[in-house]
């Protein structure tokens, strides 16, 4: 057992890299955010539809599932929308640490969705994460609408994440992210069609944008959401969340080591940015202590 925990915890922390570099494929593809959401989504619908198959797991489920599936769906779509539109009218460096704030937002929507109980030290929390936000607005007001966009793509992650919380507890996690890819895929569609934006031009990819997608819907869509779920039986919440929380630390590194002048923040910013990561962090221990105790 020691050597699965060992085994696991490694392997969650590579795919937490991969998560990380999910934001450097972003800005390395050259497409608009909306085409890269939808070829990330119908490809990754294929593989994970492929891993069904040969798993030979069940697909059926009823109307009201379906449904429940495809909100979920349209919600993980606009999340990664907004979270790749932000890259581009920003940086990498900008949007990871907005989106860090996610689990903060989090612990807002439970009390709202599910009637818990307000956590006090969460507000407190709160408070801290706009003192980080307010120092990042004001040496990075350039970036004042990626800065918005990437809050938007934060807290469309949390509620994703609480509503997902109680559909993983009756279903097949590969199950679930077909269905929900699935939905996201039939929503841009219409969005596409409608506006007219499918067109010959709209399915012509350049080599490298094509290979990048594909790293991006099997390496970093498909393959780091059915791993995760399957590390999580043999760690403890504790050391999944302090994994988890180093994403937006793997990924501002690899921005400013792979894209060098362009990702070069100021030091203000790497301050407000510090803040925010310290305090999702904390959150995180004190929480996940609490669920032990």
């Amino acid at each position: 057992m020691p050597n699965d925990n060992l085994k696991s915890y490694l392997h969650l922390h590579l795919i937490v890299f991969i998560w990380g570099f999910t934001a450097i494929l972003g800005a390395l593809i050259s497409l608009e955010a909306l085409p890269l959401v939808w070829f990330r989504m119908i490809f990754a619908v294929g593989f994970i539809a492929i891993y069904i198959f040969f798993k030979k797991q069940s697909v059926r489920i009823t109307l009201k599932t379906f449904l429940q599936f495809f909100f979920s769906g349209f919600i993980i779509a606009m999340h990664w929308f907004t979270f790749f539109h932000a890259i581009k009218i920003s940086n990498i460096s900008i949007t990871l640490a907005c989106l860090s704030t996610g689990a903060l937002f989090a612990s807002l929507l439970e009390p709202i969705l599910y009637g818990k109980k307000i956590v006090y030290y969460e507000v407190f929390f709160g408070l801290l994460v706009v003192v980080g936000l307010y120092i990042i607005f004001n040496v990075e007001g350039n970036y004042f609408w990626g800065i918005l966009t990437a809050l938007s793509s934060a807290f469309l992650s949390a509620l994703f994440a609480v509503i997902n919380s109680k559909l993983v507890k009756s279903h097949e996690a590969a199950v679930i992210s077909f269905y929900e890819l699935t939905g996201g895929v039939i929503f841009f569609s219409v969005l596409l069609l409608v506006t007219q934006n499918f067109s010959s031009d709209f399915f012509r990819l350049s080599s490298s944008d094509f290979i990048y997608l594909m790293i991006l819907s099997s390496v970093c869509t498909a393959y780091a959401f059915i791993a995760s779920t399957t590390v999580m039986k043999y760690l403890s919440p504790y050391t999944v969340m302090l994994t988890i929380n180093l994403e937006p630390i793997y990924g501002i590194i690899l921005a400013v080591l792979i894209f060098e002048d362009k990702e070069k923040m100021s030091f203000e910013f790497y301050i407000g940015a510090c803040i925010i990561l310290f305090t999702v962090i904390l959150n995180g221990i004190i929480k996940s202590r609490k669920k032990l105790n």
